[in-house]
This record gives C-alpha cells, structure tokens and sequence, in this order.
C-alpha cells in the first residue's frame, strides 16, 4: 500500500522532530524530508513532490504564509500549518486558511503531556483523509475557496444564482451552523453574502482553540454586513447577529419569558469536541422547535448528526454542503447519508439558499 509521503517544513528543530516521530509511529505515513524555512520546503517540493506538507508560520528567510501562496501558485499541496496559540498566530493561520492551507495544528496543544494522544490520534486521521483526497484538492478546492472568499464587505447584496427553493410554509427563527475542518474560509464565503436585514439570529460552531474563535469572528465581523462577534455568556439573542461559540467552551440557548439568550457551559465534558455542533444545535431545538435552519458544512467526523436528528424529528430544515465543495467530506456526509438532508447544496450557493428561505 501507498505510504502518505509527508514534508515537514518548521525552523525549529525539535518542532521538526517531534512532528516527524508522531507520523512515523503510523505505519503508513511516512515523512520524506525536513526543511528550516519556506525557501529550502519550497526546493524540496519540486524533487520530493509530497502527498501532505506540515508547514510553520514564523520563519526566517521565507515565512509560512510566504511560502503558502508560492506553494498554490506554483505546486498546489494539501497544507497542514502549525500555529502558536496567540492573537497573531490565530490571525495568521486564519489568512492561512483562506489561502488554500487545509487544517492546522496548535503548536503549544501539540506536545503537552496530557494532550498528547488526542493530539496525534487527530493529526494522524487528518493526514491520511487529506492524502487519500488529494486528487481532489489539486482538482481546485483550495483556488475554489480563494476566488469565493470575501476581499472586503460586499458594496450591495447580489443573490447569487440558486435553483428553486424548497421554502417551507412555516416560520424560521433561527439558524445553527455546524463545521469543522476547512470551516473558516467556507464560512467567509457564505457569511459576507448575507443581508444586513437577515431577521434571525445565527449561531455557529467552528471547532478551534480559543484564541482562534475570537479571531475568526472578528475577521468575518470585518468582511460582513450582518453583524459578527464570540458569544457571551448571558446575551440575548438578536436578529441580524451571527454568535461564534467560543473555543474550549459549549454554546447552548435558553429561552427567557420576553427573549432568548447563550449559555456558556464546560458541560457536557465528555464531548470529543468543545464546544460541539450537537450541543449546540440540541439546545436551538429544545428552545426554537421546528422553527430552525440547521447548516452542516465541512468537517472531519460525524458531530452535528445527533442534532440534526432533533431538527428533522421536530420539524425543521436541514441543508448539507456537497461533497465536491468540501475540503473533508465528513460531517455532511454523515447528514446526507442518514437521509437528514433536505437539501445538499454547493458552497457557492449555500448563501442564496439560506436568504431563499425568507
């Protein structure tokens, strides 16, 4: 069988080791070669042609993000970067995303004893699931995301062309959206798109550290004509505000007796992920029954099914990104198999589809 033949591009020396030990404990990854910075990985992308690249942000003579574009330009490669937990590690892995990187690791997360299983249980499944869909990477999904992503807030809301929607006859008061691996840039090519006068509340869950989140829903803030923000714990709900869960926390609503408002909770602690698309999703049924558009886009795993299961039982709508237009094809694969889906949309239509619905 075909070993995944990964290059490790990092300036540290240890980073280069440690992440080389965790992939060669796999059997059927195998690493090919290591570079201190992006000019030398770039060289050794031409002679070694890798299936998977790990790729440092903060290098000398060429920085990651440097070496990202040449690498799109020139060679598209599945990407993975590695990111500092901080402010401007979390900014640059977000431009690194929109750029075609497919997924990231948390430097600091990486190596901390007591996350280390789950760490490299990850990195190793997200390794190999890039790999075996590389054919479709290069086919364009990384130039797909970069020609869709937002440069700046849209000047006028142009709907984009859509088929006929399935608008069903009763209400919707809110939607979930629910993503995981390549969630960011397909977030900032449907959030921008929506109209300032959407009359619902959004709430997402993206599955990153912390720093990330605050991040993510700044930078989408700064692209978009809804209004963007991290959730608080205690805020009442409003329509037109799109609320990013918090990393490291689960996001549910409740209902009040004149409004609704996020809970921040470390319960359930027992979910693979925190926060988690079925806590989040279980709470907006429990609180907004049938009335709800729930939205499952791209993401390694299945996280979101349970939820969805409690949309469609209560009466709602649910779409699920395509196939063709997901960087991983998990989460919504999940939803599209077990017939949840009313509708399976691609990307750049997901944002038509959902105004359709009002």
């Amino acid at each position: 069988m075909h070993k995944v033949r990964v290059l490790v591009v990092d300036d540290s020396a240890f980073m280069r080791k440690a992440i080389s030990m965790m992939l060669e404990s796999d059997p059927e990854i195998e690493v090919i070669g290591s570079a201190s910075n992006g000019e030398d990985g770039l060289q050794m992308i031409g002679s070694l042609k890798p299936d998977v690249i790990t790729l440092d942000i903060e290098m000398p003579r060429m920085d990651g993000l440097t070496a990202l574009r040449r690498i799109m330009d020139e060679n598209p490669t599945p990407v993975m970067m590695i990111s500092s937990l901080t402010t401007e590690g979390a900014e640059a892995t977000l431009e690194a995303l929109s750029l075609g990187a497919v997924d990231f690791i948390p430097k600091q997360l990486s190596f901390v004893a007591l996350d280390i299983v789950k760490i490299k249980a990850e990195l190793l499944a997200k390794i190999k699931h890039i790999a075996r869909n590389k054919p479709k990477f290069a086919r364009g999904i990384a130039s797909t995301f970069r020609a869709g992503a937002a440069k700046g807030k849209p000047t006028g809301f142009s709907l984009p062309k859509s088929g006929p929607s399935n608008k069903p006859a009763k209400k919707i008061n809110v939607i979930a959206i629910g993503t995981s691996t390549g969630g960011p840039p397909a977030l900032q090519a449907i959030i921008p798109l929506l109209p300032q006068n959407i009359p619902v509340p959004i709430t997402v869950v993206q599955h990153m550290p912390a720093a990330f989140t605050k991040s993510l829903a700044e930078r989408l803030n700064s692209l978009s004509n809804v209004a963007v923000k991290e959730g608080e714990n205690g805020e009442r709900l409003a329509p037109g505000v799109v609320y990013i869960a918090p990393g490291g926390k689960h996001m549910t609503v409740r209902n009040r007796v004149t409004y609704t408002e996020l809970i921040l909770s470390d319960e359930p602690a027992d979910t693979l992920h925190k926060p988690a698309v079925d806590v989040m999703v279980k709470s907006v049924v429990e609180n907004y029954h049938s009335a709800i558009l729930s939205v499952i886009l791209t993401g390694m795993g299945s996280d979101g099914l349970e939820g969805v299961r409690a949309v469609k039982k209560n009466g709602g709508v649910v779409f699920a990104q395509n196939e063709a237009s997901c960087v991983v094809y998990g989460m919504p694969r999940a939803i599209v198999e077990n017939g949840l889906a009313d509708k399976i949309i691609p990307l750049d239509q997901m944002a038509a589809e959902i105004v359709n619905m009002f």
